[in-house]
């Protein structure tokens, strides 16, 4: 996989021309198989519900993202990323890579596959005014101070903010499902996740598997 720097990223999505080597990703969800066939009869029932004929304002293309994603940008279905407050340029890209294929999740591929580059944007512009994700459960004392060193050795508190909130095309991991968060971080050690650069890769690999849950864990109870 070729490294794409973040602006060089932006602007070749502006131009169509956004594009990345190698060979096409694994689809983004791993689960067992009793778990995977439950997480896409969800997704494929709230999605094809939710998409009227012919769907052409953006209010109405908005309908599968807030089915499955939460109407109050908080999901509540297994692995399936909240979208709440997440920065539009990090939104943009991410839909335009399902689009292409460079990110391969079925009902994202084929919900973005006939949207333009203008719907994308709008599809964005929306989802970004979507309240914050908030924590869900009372976090553990003893594993957040642990996970917080991991944060500060990793630095993922200098790409992702202090906060974790994210900007331009960093994407908000504070109060993010923390059962995606440890698919996301697992799957770019692997490297069965693609990005449009290659650092989170670097930064993961490091990391063990208790490492990642414990960051995880820190993420999705970060308010």
């Amino acid at each position: 996989m070729r490294r794409i720097d973040k602006i060089g990223a932006a602007a070749a999505l502006r131009r169509g021309s956004f594009t990345m080597a190698g060979s096409r990703p694994s689809p983004s969800w791993i689960l067992p198989d009793s778990s995977m066939r439950t997480v896409a009869a969800l997704l494929i029932g709230c999605c094809a519900a939710a998409m009227p004929a012919g769907a052409a304002t953006v209010e109405e293309r908005m309908g599968p993202c807030l089915a499955c994603h939460g109407e109050k940008g908080q999901s509540e279905i297994p692995q399936v990323p909240s979208l709440g407050a997440q920065p539009s340029p990090y939104l943009v890209i991410q839909l335009y890579m399902f689009r292409e294929k460079l990110r391969v999740v079925q009902p994202m591929t084929d919900m973005t596959r006939e949207l333009s580059n203008d719907d994308l944007q709008q599809l964005a512009d929306v989802i970004v005014k979507l309240p914050a994700p908030i924590p869900v459960g009372a976090p553990d004392a003893a594993r957040m101070d642990r996970a917080r060193m991991l944060v500060k050795t990793h630095h993922c508190d200098f790409c992702h903010g202090a906060d974790l909130a994210g900007h331009d095309n960093v994407p908000r991991i504070a109060s993010q499902r923390e059962d995606y968060l440890v698919k996301t971080l697992r799957d770019y050690k692997s490297n069965a996740r693609p990005g449009y650069d290659a650092s989170m890769a670097d930064v993961v690999q490091p990391l063990g598997d208790a490492d990642i849950q414990d960051l995880a864990y820190f993420m999705a109870h970060s308010p």
